[in-house]
């Protein structure tokens, strides 16, 4: 522990360290390639790898045991003897590997936890912006980078979303700040890091069956508060946020500072008239004037406005205000930001019907924010639940549903949750097989009529039937094309 507590930076005693990398992705290649660049010692324990990496690891020399070799890994992993272990967040507290290393006393790391000792390979370390929330993440990350970029700063998105962030940190041309999205699974397993400033934007049931109950969720999350030094930011319309950032433990001078879709309080950036305003950092605010950020027709350019959409502005702005940047950046920033596809993304409006992908929407808090952005609504929901009841989700939209058409394996709790609680709306379940979105869509054709919104918010994982939400959206926008585009005008 003592050899550990002294490998702080990038210029540390690396060389020799044994470690074991769990997990073999994206982040589990740049750990193991920033190590074996340190000369670390280290044995790579992967369920399954893809080809590339596993080449690459050929390339650098290092050991690996992957597949049946890594399920029976104990023995080798015993007589390596390593002296850490950095895990992927693909590996659950209770799996056999974590296990194994806790009953040993071997300190368990993330990438996250070797990225924050080693930021300081380029020059004077960035500041890292972290934000987190069961919903919302990589839009406001992205948003954040954007902004900042506008602002003239060197900024990267990266942690859960886009560069790993091992890759960042080795950034030849040195960065100013990494915006750094972090999942509750990373959070689980994080140690101390010091964030300049860090969000939660929502807390909602989602991953139960990694975390085993709803409060070691939470819990995980609240981590992102710790140790902050100049904002925490939190949503005014969540309490539990609020609470996460009363139970910090802060560097002296953090403030608390929420966001809204209302009018801001003090300390708060919110909206008022069609423009998003800022309460919070405004050096006249005690004069109670409040400083003007952007226009409803700059955040218009960014595509379907939902109120979830401008949480995450509102969330966005208050991050990169307290890092000091101007109004004007801010305007710029939101109105040339583009989301990315499959988040309430608009599809085809034909026949006064709206075609919307939110496949990203993978949880019920997320298919929430959709279906309350629109009144009549042929819902294509289901997939994987992932040990979330969806019954309260169908119970507060069922005055929205006009249809809803059920996908996935979980289909029997969502058909159960509808009869129950929107025992009036139309049901079609889409049963397993070939061309299960292009069924879907064409069910969804026959119900929707004009001033109808066919959204497709599945509330579930897609691994079931598809290879990811993105594919999960791809299929849909092919479908409604074909079924609902130009080739039936």
């Amino acid at each position: 522990m003592a050899k550990l507590e002294a490998l702080t930076s990038w210029h540390s005693e690396w060389k020799d360290l044994r470690v074991a990398v769990f997990g073999l992705g994206v982040s589990g290649f740049s750990v193991a390639d920033t190590l074996n660049e340190l000369g670390a010692k280290v044995l790579v324990v992967a369920e399954k790898a893809e080809p590339e990496y596993l080449d690459l690891l050929d390339v650098l020399g290092l050991p690996s045991l992957i597949g049946e070799n890594a399920v029976n890994f104990v023995g080798a992993v015993d007589a390596y003897d390593p002296e850490l272990v950095i895990t992927s967040p693909g590996f659950k507290p209770d799996s056999k590997a974590i296990q194994w290393a806790s009953n040993r006393g071997i300190p368990i790391w993330t990438d996250i936890d070797l990225a924050w000792r080693l930021r300081d390979k380029v020059g004077r370390p960035a500041d890292w912006i972290c934000i987190t929330g069961t919903n919302g993440k990589t839009t406001t990350v992205q948003l954040v980078t954007h902004i900042l970029r506008a602002a003239g700063l060197r900024a990267e998105a990266c942690g859960n979303i886009g560069t790993p962030i091992l890759d960042s940190i080795r950034n030849e041309d040195g960065l100013d700040v990494l915006v750094v999205e972090l999942s509750s699974f990373q959070l689980h397993y994080l140690g101390p890091i010091k964030p300049f400033a860090s969000a939660v934007l929502n807390i909602d049931l989602d991953h139960i069956d990694w975390h085993g109950s709803f409060e070691e969720y939470q819990k995980a999350k609240g981590k992102i508060f710790e140790n902050v030094e100049a904002a925490c930011v939190f949503n005014e319309a969540d309490p539990r946020t609020m609470a996460l950032v009363e139970a910090a433990d802060v560097q002296e001078g953090a403030r608390a500072i929420s966001f809204s879709t209302g009018f801001p309080g003090p300390s708060s950036v919110g909206y008022t008239d069609g423009l998003l305003i800022d309460n919070a950092y405004s050096p006249n605010r005690k004069a109670k004037e409040l400083e003007f950020l952007a226009e409803f027709s700059d955040i218009e350019q960014i595509g379907v406005v939902t109120k979830h959409l401008l949480q995450n502005i509102a969330a966005a702005a208050a991050l990169v205000r307290a890092f000091g940047v101007p109004a004007k950046a801010i305007q710029m920033g939101i109105s040339s930001f583009k989301l990315d596809a499959h988040r309430i993304e608009l599809i085809l409006e034909k026949d006064s019907v709206a075609w919307i992908d939110d496949s990203k929407a993978t949880n019920p808090h997320a298919a929430a924010a959709s279906l309350s952005s629109f009144d009549s609504v042929v819902w294509i929901v289901g997939g994987l639940l992932k040990g979330v009841d969806i019954t309260p989700l169908v119970e507060a939209s069922a005055s929205r549903l006009k249809a809803a058409i059920v996908i996935g394996l979980d289909r029997e709790p969502v058909l159960a949750a509808l009869a129950s609680k929107a025992p009036d709306v139309p049901v079609i379940e889409i049963g397993d097989g070939e061309s299960v979105m292009l069924r879907a869509v064409t069910a969804a054709k026959s119900l929707a009529g004009a001033g109808d919104t066919v959204l497709l918010a599945p509330s579930s994982a897609s691994m079931d039937q598809f290879k990811d939400y993105a594919d999960r959206g791809r299929q849909f926008a092919d479908a409604v094309k074909l079924v609902a585009g130009a080739e039936n005008g």
